[in-house]
């Protein structure tokens, strides 16, 4: 076995974690506060509207708290029986996030259902009111995440989370405006469906890739023939097998292969270039890679295709 781990220079991702613990501050409390306003102007107005917004930012609060703690723990230390560290636990909030979304939608949804059965009257004025500081706040908390969205898994669920409820804001603001306008008081349940399909489209996804990631899928954004192909062709390679790619956590992925090289170990320097390119090209973090030789009378036991890859 040649095992070679390469982090380069100016890379590192406790630093970058670290950075959203003010983000994570402010969000927390500041859609913590709205949800106690929207809660007690909702049952003011009687708005099942205002009321399944507050759901909606009651589980982007504890979304945020999941996804604050992970990002804790994934800066913990690696210990002798936890290898890899806590790294993992920023998926697993990814996941429960995405989950405890879902369900709160189905709730929102049957409710909303149930109101066009027994219809009760709004007060429009209040929903403009306390859905328009709910866009302020939710814009606020969005942008302070904005610029991680695209290379962290936790902070994009934050960051689509919170911008959605911006947007969904301004429907019950819309919706508010309608009724006062019209009086048409089923419009309240008509937005309440609206949000809840807005929320799962944004969080199916999110879903989705959490749930892959926990079963050590490959992570979406790499081609994982387009990696095979690369370590194939590189000089003095003859064979690539037991080729494995998955997420440490929301933001590194790792990788092992086996490759033969028929004319003896490639050297040192052979496995840092190689590393550091599958960092830079495919955004790979941890590579360890095992150098055989193939010789016939000791074949690896995983060289066949048929063996978990």
């Amino acid at each position: 076995m040649a095992p070679h781990h390469r982090h380069p220079p100016g890379h590192g991702h406790t630093h970058r974690t670290n950075s959203y613990n003010r983000a994570f501050i402010v969000s927390v409390t500041l859609n913590a506060g709205f949800v106690v306003a929207e809660v007690v102007y909702g049952l003011l107005a009687n708005s099942l509207a205002l009321l399944a917004d507050a759901g909606h930012n009651l589980s982007d609060v504890l979304g945020l708290l999941l996804a604050w703690g992970a990002s804790i723990l994934a800066r913990r230390q690696p210990t002798p029986r936890r290898t890899f560290g806590f790294r993992r636990s920023s998926i697993l909030a990814a996941l429960l996030n995405a989950t405890f979304l879902l369900i709160a939608c189905g709730g929102i949804g049957l409710e909303a259902i149930q109101r066009f059965h027994t219809p009760a009257p709004v007060e429009g004025g209040t929903i403009i009111l306390v859905a328009a500081i709910g866009i302020a706040v939710n814009t606020i908390s969005a942008l302070m995440f904005v610029s991680g969205r695209s290379s962290d898994l936790n902070i994009r669920g934050a960051f689509l989370h919170l911008a959605a409820d911006a947007l969904v804001s301004l429907g019950v603001v819309l919706t508010g405006i309608a009724i006062l306008m019209t009086g048409w008081q089923w419009l309240d349940p008509i937005v309440s469906l609206a949000i809840t399909i807005v929320i799962v489209i944004g969080t199916w996804q999110l879903f989705q890739e959490s749930f892959n990631l926990m079963l050590d899928a490959v992570p979406e954004e790499i081609e994982p023939l387009a990696v095979r192909t690369y370590l194939a062709e590189r000089p003095g390679v003859a064979q690539v097998h037991d080729l494995h790619i998955w997420a440490m956590s929301t933001t590194e992925v790792a990788l092992t292969a086996h490759l033969i090289t028929p004319a003896g170990h490639p050297g040192d320097a052979f496995l840092a270039e190689l590393c550091r390119e599958l960092h830079d090209h495919f955004g790979i973090e941890h590579a360890t890679i095992q150098i055989e030789l193939g010789d016939p009378s000791t074949a690896c036991a995983v060289a066949c295709e048929d063996a978990i890859q």
